[in-house]
């Protein structure tokens, strides 16, 4: 069976003040995805990040659904411990009937933000983490259980699909107990054991919504019409991530060009070393060939492309040649 293909947009702003910039650039990336008959299109959820737009997912994807006609849209994911259960399932429930059968609904545990983000988050200024596994269940008799009360309204679609996200054995296994389809965020923990979706297959029990385990594995790609340019645009992705985690970036991206420029020391090439097993990277032929052996070293049923790419153009085409090539 033929490996399905889908994107990840985290509506990366260059610079601050560049949100509208970015946020309409990933309306053009979902518009292009569909051309290329990408499976789905997924947008991210972060908090007081300078150069991330997408701080409400529910949102912009009203505004992708709007612009699209037919590829799947959904949240990759809504980090359901900053919210109330009926009020998520209200709104993509809302979602699911303005895009019938093209809404996703996926979950996670992780803050996006830092704890004081976090603190401002909760209503009540105590995040719920730990609440996780039973704000999932009360999020799921929301969506799929008649007898709920009080009742969602709009009345959800039998088919809002619900997915679990995460790059541990915690979310593997809460996955699998509740019969939900499951995406490893491999970019986000490049050192995720290979074996988790091999741990969610094996616990899987059947729900009414999944009668059987699904996975996907969700990584960087960084696909160009040359080694050399495409790994050139994998550094400036990668001095980025790393001038952000060490607070060096103040909410600027690096261009590919001052990226090549960069002096890199030791803790910058231990950094982009430590993510070079998880990602693909390079001509067309070396992409697809990467993609294989991890969906392969992963047990994933479908692999889901992040390309954080500087200039919208590389984007769209590294998206272009990744579908080319399967």
């Amino acid at each position: 069976m033929a490996l399905k293909l889908s994107v990840l947009d985290q509506s990366l702003a260059r610079a601050p003040g560049q949100a509208a910039a970015a946020l309409q650039e990933t309306i053009q990336m979902a518009k292009w995805c569909e051309e290329l008959a990408y499976t789905r299109f997924w947008v991210s959820e972060h908090h007081a990040f300078p150069s991330v737009a997408g701080s409400a997912p529910e949102v912009l994807l009203a505004a992708v659904g709007a612009a699209t006609r037919s590829i799947r849209i959904g949240s990759g994911g809504i980090m359901l411990p900053h919210y109330s259960a009926y009020k998520v399932a209200e709104v993509f429930s809302l979602l699911a009937n303005l895009y019938p059968d093209r809404v996703d609904l996926g979950i996670g545990r992780a803050p996006g933000a830092d704890m004081a983000t976090a603190v401002a988050l909760a209503t009540d200024g105590q995040p719920k983490f730990d609440a996780f596994p039973q704000l999932t269940a009360k999020l799921s008799e929301h969506l799929w259980s008649d007898t709920a009360r009080p009742i969602v309204s709009p009345r959800p679609p039998d088919d809002i699909p619900l997915w679990m996200l995460g790059s541990s054995s915690d979310s593997a296994i809460l996955a699998a107990q509740r019969g939900l389809p499951y995406n490893l965020a491999l970019f986000i923990n490049p050192q995720a054991d290979t074996r988790l979706i091999g741990l969610y297959k094996s616990h899987f029990q059947p729900s009414k919504q999944r009668p059987h385990p699904y996975a996907i594995v969700t990584l960087s790609v960084f696909c160009a019409d040359t080694e050399e340019h495409a790994k050139a645009l994998q550094l400036a992705y990668d001095l980025n991530l790393f001038r952000f985690f060490t607070g060096q970036s103040n909410g600027r991206s690096m261009t590919p060009q001052e990226a090549s420029n960069y002096h890199l020391g030791a803790h910058e090439n231990a950094f982009i070393a430590s993510r070079q097993s998880s990602r693909a990277s390079g001509t067309q032929q070396q992409v697809k060939q990467q993609v294989e052996t991890i969906a392969a070293l992963h047990n994933a049923d479908e692999i889901m492309a992040v390309t954080n790419m500087y200039y919208l153009a590389d984007r769209k085409r590294s998206f272009q040649l990744l579908r080319e090539a399967f």
